[in-house]
């Protein structure tokens, strides 16, 4: 599956039809959520999604702004509060925190999906055509391919946006015969195992400015004004700026690395408890691990390349050449292997254990010599 993105430009009134379609499926969930938990607390019931379906028809008598909305809009929601108890039960079942379903509150609510395409959104004559909403001019970075499935409307700081996920068929790449290993860090957001550092752009530090005035420019707006309104605006659009900068480097580096290698070794990563109660949990997060290597393996897939995820413990601790113990403290950043007198960077040195347990002997992948030819800084 791929979602092809375009930005809709409605009118005046199909904006205000957006809005109003979307206050709507919030109402809806919440009701749905209600009367799930009062049914559960009450008589012990539960209430399932085919049930609180087949309320749909006597609702939409009580509330004449259901019937301005598509079914399968109405329906998807339900599916939504649907899918977020059967995670709730399984989490309870796993014994994770569970995380009981919310009420969304007015903003909280900034989507709305056609489940299925040709009944409720198609498209005609290069404009969107949803059901009781109508034609819609939008801008296409790129044309659709493979077969439409579902279309999601989606309210940004900037705009709507149409989400068209579609049915793509996979485009491998012909064979190179190379495999990398892929040590992810703070210093450089990622260090191959050929000695390649990949710099972090930081986009929230370098933002981080900006972020904090439009911060405090919202604090002093009197609450419900216009101008709370407006600084609201401002601070979402910031926040949006530095996200689309983070999603177009994992993009890019994805590509690349995609492009250039046949096996690929990462580390298995906890990054939600790394980033809890850590010093530095700000710089984690800003080096988006987590959503570079999603990317990585997502795009890996479709090109017919294999991610294999490996155990990242000790990696930067063992020697890549001669398989000893070296412990050395987070801020050396250099690896001196008194046993074989392997001499690179900590980075590189993980990046090469890594693809060892990757595989990436199979490959034939050469490991680097001691001495101190190696001090030489690598390429970034």
């Amino acid at each position: 599956m791929r979602t092809f993105v375009s930005k809709l430009r409605p009118t005046p009134a199909q904006a205000a039809i957006f809005i109003e379609t979307v206050e709507t499926c919030r109402h809806l969930s919440n009701h749905a959520l209600s009367e799930r938990t009062t049914a559960y607390q009450e008589r012990g019931d539960s209430i399932g999604f085919a049930r609180q379906c087949a309320s749909l028809p006597a609702l939409k008598i009580q509330s004449p702004y259901l019937k301005r909305v598509h079914s399968q809009v109405l329906q998807d929601v339900l599916h939504r509060v649907d899918r977020a108890f059967q995670a709730f039960f399984r989490r309870v079942k796993a014994g994770k925190k569970p995380g009981y379903p919310r009420f969304k509150g007015r903003g909280w609510y900034d989507s709305f999906t056609s489940p299925q395409w040709g009944n409720g959104a198609k498209l005609e004559g290069g404009r969107l055509i949803l059901s009781k909403i109508g034609a819609l001019r939008l801008h296409n970075d790129r044309p659709l391919e493979g077969t439409p499935k579902t279309c999601t409307i989606v309210r940004n700081a900037d705009g709507w946006y149409a989400r068209i996920a579609c049915d793509v068929a996979p485009s491998p790449l012909p064979p190179t015969g190379k495999a990398v290993g892929i040590d992810v860090g703070l210093e450089s957001v990622a260090t191959l195992s050929n000695g390649v550092q990949i710099a972090n752009p930081r986009s929230y530090r370098a933002a981080e400015r900006t972020l904090k005035q439009a911060q405090r420019r919202l604090s002093r707006r009197v609450k419900g004004s216009n101008r709370r309104r407006k600084a609201h605006e401002l601070l979402a659009k910031a926040h949006l700026k530095v996200q689309r900068a983070r999603q177009d480097f994992a993009h890019k580096t994805a590509r690349t690395l995609v492009n250039e290698y046949d096996h690929i070794a990462v580390e298995k990563l906890n990054i939600r408890g790394m980033a809890r109660n850590h010093p530095l949990a700000k710089s984690i997060s800003d080096a988006g691990w987590g959503l570079f290597l999603s990317i990585l393996i997502a795009k890996a897939a479709s090109a017919g390349r294999v991610v294999v995820e490996g155990n990242p413990a000790g990696t930067s601790q063992v020697c890549a050449q001669c398989g000893e113990s070296v412990p050395k403290r987070l801020a050396v950043r250099w690896h001196s292997c008194p046993y074989c007198g392997c001499e690179l960077h900590r980075d590189h040195n993980a990046a090469l254990n890594i693809l060892k347990r990757g595989g990436g002997a199979a490959f034939g992948e050469a490991l680097p010599m001691g001495g101190p030819k190696n001090r030489e800084p690598h390429g970034l």
